[in-house]
């Protein structure tokens, strides 16, 4: 294990960058907080045009490159109609369940910059008055925003700023447990990014040397599908996901260890470059879980998809109710964050 994960900071870390909203397409504060913490860092970074962040780290071999990538972005809404009530109607943004946020409070991002405050509910929500507010589908047609602004109409909504097209955010309601567990919304995927960013504050607090050269890329469009599947540098032959473990029926993976995914919807992960990572985690007695996630894919099959010649594999914390109501235990960030480390310090296999 890792003697270099500092918990209190990390879970600091992760708290803020929950609470910076962020669904795919609205980005731009929370990966101008990234380059903050970057430069502060004294990291070479590049932003690319889609507003990724590469940061690189050189190593003793700079001709064969290793790549890290986590995601930024989480689910999210916008707004599709301002209805005749004065009410929203919303458009997913990722793949989520209407009913995982129904009574959550939410921001309208209006394009003006100002901040609306609302609640996202069923149109059929009062049992005194509907008597289907328990059986009515949680649809795109039923679910609406609630506006904590005096609005009666759709004039008086767009009076505020309000227009189709807005962004919506989601609550986190960020919270840890005396028992070491970490309840939040957008645990997938700020919980590796902040691990990815502890792993650079150690490489440069520790002056640790790394066998490779190095990239850690920040993605910012990985719950639409394409976050990291583009300027990767050519001489990376390795690319590894860091990303959420899918906990549930069937599944290995749990709460308190790091999970190794072997394969997704994509296809299998690379072999060697998998297998590699479990005899790291054995060597270092890192508590792990190999497993095959069934709806699932990740910034490194976005990568493979996009034809590009690189071994990939995907580890990461165990998170419970994934894109939903998100939990994870201080464990499962320690043992990725010990993977992490082990995984960036060890020699790339020569064939």
């Amino acid at each position: 294990m890792s003697s270099t994960f500092k918990e209190k900071e990390t879970v600091q870390l992760l708290k803020e960058l929950v609470e910076i909203p962020s669904p795919s397409g609205y980005t731009k504060e929370i990966m101008k907080f990234m380059a903050l913490i970057l430069d502060k860092m004294k990291v070479p970074f590049i932003q690319t045009n889609k507003g990724a962040l590469i940061a690189t780290i050189e190593g003793n071999d700079s001709t064969k490159h290793r790549l890290l990538t986590a995601h930024t972005d989480t689910l999210g809404a916008m707004v599709k109609e301002v209805k005749g009530s004065g009410r929203l109607k919303l458009s997913m943004i990722g793949g989520f369940n209407w009913n995982s946020v129904e009574g959550e409070y939410c921001y309208i991002h209006t394009a003006s910059g100002k901040k609306v405050r609302g609640t996202i509910l069923m149109h059929q929500t009062t049992v005194h008055v509907y008597k289907n507010a328990g059986s009515a589908e949680r649809n795109v047609e039923n679910i609406e925003v609630r506006l904590d602004e005096k609005v009666m109409n759709a004039e008086e909504t767009r009076a505020l700023g309000i227009e189709v097209g807005d962004f919506i955010s989601f609550d986190p309601r960020f919270e840890q447990t005396d028992s070491g567990f970490i309840k939040s919304r957008h645990l997938d995927d700020k919980a590796s990014t902040a691990l990815l960013l502890q792993l650079i504050a150690s490489i440069k607090e520790n002056n640790l040397t790394l066998p490779n050269t190095t990239h850690f890329y920040i993605s910012n469009n990985e719950e639409i599908g394409y976050g990291g599947n583009s300027n990767i540098p050519a001489e990376v032959v390795e690319y590894i996901a860091v990303d959420m473990g899918a906990i549930g029926d069937g599944q290995t993976s749990d709460e308190y260890t790091v999970s190794i995914c072997a394969k997704d919807s994509s296809g299998p992960y690379h072999y060697d470059l998998t297998r590699k990572l479990v005899e790291l985690a054995k060597t270092n007695n890192i508590a792990h879980k190999l497993d095959i996630y069934p709806y699932y894919g990740s910034d490194a099959s976005a990568a493979i998809r996009a034809g590009f010649d690189v071994k990939h594999a995907l580890f990461g914390p165990g998170i419970e109710a994934s894109h939903a109501f998100e939990r994870t235990h201080i464990d499962s960030l320690k043992h990725s964050a010990a993977l992490l480390e082990a995984y960036v310090l060890s020699p790339m296999e020569t064939e």
